[in-house]
């Protein structure tokens, strides 16, 4: 239970004996299975066997290309986090002014949380307990990468594109206006009157509030 996360180790997990269309086809069926599940359950609710069940597969086959509960549910992080880190790589970038950059990083986390919202919510329960399995994960890969956004961060406010401001403050208010609309998703439901839940419109405006509040504080005419 205490264990932190490898993405190596947990990519090798998905990638055992080589590849192969039906193979990956197989791993990814069965981790967007165990998203919804542990998304559901948690993962003290979540068994191997309602994941087979949700994926459609042999629990066998689980066992076979994970293992075990708890190194499918640190594959299923390392999922997550992969693709959570990549928007950054293409807007937040030296080329772009901060305003392009801001906007355009905002919208992609904005779709990813809508398209991702039991990964979203998957991440937020694992801070919640602490973070042991993503420990490494926080202290390394994620430190380096908000340096990496400060550095061009810095370019920006050199260049008169962008407004001083900390980094990490700044992404840490943009993961959780983002995030919100996953993870507190029954909350605004129930304000908004949406009993089948938030709409295209909803995200629409909840982007638009977002955005005008970012580079309503942080972009300049400039940019």
């Amino acid at each position: 239970m205490g264990m932190s996360i490898d993405r190596n180790d947990a990519a090798s997990v998905r990638d055992t004996g080589g590849p192969g269309a039906p193979r990956r086809h197989s791993t990814t069926q069965i981790l967007r299975a165990a998203e919804s599940v542990f998304a559901r359950n948690g993962f003290g609710g979540s068994s191997m066997a309602a994941i087979a069940e949700a994926a459609e597969l042999p629990k066998a086959n689980l066992h076979y290309y994970f293992g075990n509960k708890e190194a499918l549910y640190c594959a299923v992080l390392e999922d997550i986090l992969s693709t959570w880190l990549a928007d950054a790589d293409l807007w937040i970038t030296p080329e772009r002014s901060a305003r392009e950059g801001l906007e355009g990083y905002i919208r992609a986390k904005m779709q990813w949380t809508r398209s991702r919202a039991d990964a979203s919510r998957i991440f937020a329960g694992e801070m919640l307990a602490g973070g042991a399995r993503i420990r490494h994960f926080l202290e390394g890969e994620l430190r380096d990468y908000v340096a990496r956004i400060g550095a061009v961060f810095a370019i920006w406010v050199a260049n008169g594109s962008m407004r001083p401001v900390s980094a990490e403050h700044l992404l840490f208010c943009i993961w959780a206006m983002t995030q919100s609309y996953a993870d507190f998703a029954p909350q605004m439901d129930a304000v908004l009157g949406r009993p089948s839940g938030l709409g295209p419109d909803d995200y629409g405006l909840g982007c638009d509030t977002i955005l005008t509040l970012v580079l309503g504080g942080t972009a300049t005419e400039k940019a």
